[in-house]
């Protein structure tokens, strides 16, 4: 899993728009202008994620599933590459998207197009 893997996933959620707001190569993924993968500078990383919740980001950590995110609030998660399978990281991906859209106004929701997965 890399860095093309993780791309290629967020473009194809409705609204998702990349960015480097820190510079140095970092590849930022929003939806209507809220962070939901980031993927740092260093190729050796990983991607971070938004849990639902602190519990959940918790339970990850403790299965051996992700690993505490640096500079991120608790519930957000880093998935080192390699640490779980191409599908669970997709999956982690979109529960992140699919939580930070949930909590956009509902009119910037409508704006975004596509159904939320």
């Amino acid at each position: 899993m890399t860095r093309a893997v993780v791309n290629a996933h967020a473009a194809g959620l409705p609204g998702a728009a990349r960015s480097d707001p820190w510079g140095g190569g970092h590849d930022a993924w929003k939806v209507g202008g809220k962070l939901f993968a980031v993927v740092g500078a260093s190729e050796e990383n990983g991607v971070n994620v938004k849990c639902v919740d602190v519990e959940t980001a918790a339970l990850l950590i403790d299965m051996g599933h992700a690993r505490p995110a640096p500079y991120f609030h608790k519930s957000w998660v880093r998935i080192p590459w390699g640490l779980v399978d191409e599908a669970e990281l997709c999956e982690r991906i979109t529960l992140s998207y699919t939580t930070i859209r949930k909590g956009l106004p509902k009119k910037v929701q409508a704006a975004l197009g596509g159904d939320a997965p």
